[in-house]
């Protein structure tokens, strides 16, 4: 009996964890590097997942289906597959795991057997809702995150880590109640949870479309976060732990946009053409709203959270281009904005452990001092800012495309306006890049910063290359996501074509 690749990839942290059970909680070097063991060999299993991908097909690949139980007559079933929208995901899931472990070495030195146990619990869950094909499964999975992610923040964040948890988890759940609501109504009314299935019996919703469209659509708005379901974003990313907040703007924010993708446009084509031009709204209103509220921050940790959602608006407005281009730079943005916002939190975290203040008005001159970070830092801040050459233009280039042809927005505004953001997108990145590294050195402490050590050159090296990688040849990347996204888009295309 064989083992379907993608359940070994999905349950190997959980087994990671239960070996942290068992381990002495005084030996933090072994549960260290037990963690990081466990991440590096999910991280190995995705890659041979990935070598058994056929890419340029478009279908579900290396899929399991087994029959699970049943809420009264309707079949909720255990199936896992995936595709070229899921695999880059999963593959950003695996690769920024080891690398948030990693970061965590001189950073979390309590409880760091707890901390370890749930980072392993939270990248099993993260691994399951990408790969999730039965809506039932999916939601277990999906609410299966947010515990781990809850004790993250509330034992190890910071001064108000209490306050951002509860809001974080008050935020979620609301969102969570109606999707679970939603999908009971689905499984009910179809009698299975199978996405496959439902999406083939479109029509025994089709009267429904629209209020089950914002039933999950909140839920996953809430995720991403659009504006203005935002609020629990800052909070949670300035409280969390550093490693809480690269896995929190790396992979937990792209489970809504994945959500969308996944659920809402495949289940719901003609709802999200009726709804297209609003969503695409409210991200132009986050692209924007979030560039200049993080131009306001004194607080360099608050001013990369609310990048987050200025950067998720361009994800939001290609997936709701509904064409080709949009949506393929959609799903490209999403792992450009895990690598670069991810390299952002570890930098801002490793100032933040030399001089335990985050306050833009306590640098300025660190170049002088730490060169290699200065160096490092520069690199990452222009991918965020989408220089020509590094992995942030691309993913921008792709979705503005998109939306400047889009006929479901009606109008060229929407890219007109979202271009305006990347450049707010620059003035911000370079404000803080000029407080913190730039001009003279005023306060004393900066002097004597010591620059980067080995184990954190190695933690973000790997960004670097990613960064570069997809920024010169993002190829690779377009053939996994193409088929998949190519194969929806005429899905939306078909319903346009319905409705008028």
């Amino acid at each position: 009996m064989t083992i379907n690749p993608l359940v070994l990839l999905t349950f190997f942290p959980l087994a990671g964890a239960l070996l942290v059970v068992f381990l002495p909680a005084e030996n933090r070097k072994t549960l260290r590097w037990t963690a990081l063991g466990t991440s590096l060999v999910t991280f190995a299993l995705s890659l041979w997942a990935l070598s058994l991908y056929r890419v340029g097909e478009a279908s579900m690949q290396l899929v399991i289906n087994q029959p699970w139980f049943k809420i009264g007559s309707s079949q909720v079933s255990f199936i896992m597959g995936v595709d070229g929208i899921s695999i880059l995901l999963v593959l950003l899931t695996t690769f920024l795991t080891p690398i948030s472990i990693l970061s965590t070495w001189s950073a979390v030195q309590e409880h760091v057997k707890g901390f370890m146990l749930l980072f392993l619990l939270l990248e099993s869950g993260m691994l399951g809702v990408f790969l999730a094909l039965d809506l039932a499964l999916f939601y277990i999975f999906w609410e299966f995150t947010l515990i781990p992610m809850i004790f993250l923040i509330g034992i190890w964040g910071g001064e108000n880590k209490v306050y951002a948890a509860v809001k974080f988890f008050l935020f979620t759940m609301v969102g969570s109640v109606l999707m679970l609501l939603a999908i009971l109504f689905l499984g009910l009314q179809a009698g299975t949870f199978s996405w496959m299935e439902l999406a083939a019996n479109r029509g025994l919703f089709a009267a429904a479309q629209i209020v089950l469209f914002l039933a999950f659509g909140v839920a996953f708005a809430i995720k991403v976060p659009m504006w203005p379901l935002h609020t629990w974003l800052p909070d949670a990313h300035v409280e969390a732990p550093t490693a809480g907040s690269v896995i929190l703007a790396g992979v937990l924010l792209k489970m809504g946009a994945y959500g969308f993708l996944r659920f809402n446009l495949s289940l719901f084509p003609q709802a999200t053409v009726q709804l297209a031009p609003w969503m695409a709204v409210l991200a132009i209103i986050g692209i924007l709203y979030g560039a200049a509220v993080s131009y306001a921050q004194k607080d360099m940790k608050k001013l990369v959270a609310y990048s987050s959602v200025s950067h998720l608006g361009f994800v939001m407005l290609g997936i709701f281009a509904l064409n080709f281009q949009g949506m393929s730079g959609a799903v490209l943005q999403m792992v450009n904005h895990g690598i670069s916002t991810g390299a952002l939190f570890l930098i801002v975290g490793m100032l933040y452990e030399r001089r335990h203040t985050r306050a833009l008005a306590e640098f300025g001159g660190v170049w002088k001092s730490m060169p290699v970070l200065g160096g490092i830092a520069m690199v990452v801040m222009l991918s965020s800012a989408g220089l020509p050459g590094l992995n942030g233009f691309v993913g921008e280039f792709t979705i503005l495309l998109g939306a400047f042809g889009a006929k479901a927005l009606g109008s060229p505004w929407f890219a007109g306006f979202a271009t305006l953001g990347v450049i707010l997108a620059a003035v911000y990145l370079l404000y803080w890049f000029e407080k913190v590294f730039f001009g003279a050195i005023h306060k004393e402490e900066n002097r004597v910063l010591r620059d980067l050590n080995f184990r954190e050159i190695i933690t973000l090296t790997p960004l670097l290359i990613v960064i570069f990688w997809i920024g010169l040849y993002p190829k690779p990347f377009f053939n996994l996501i193409n088929p998949g996204v190519e194969q929806l888009a005429a899905l939306i295309q078909s319903a346009a074509v319905a409705l008028h």
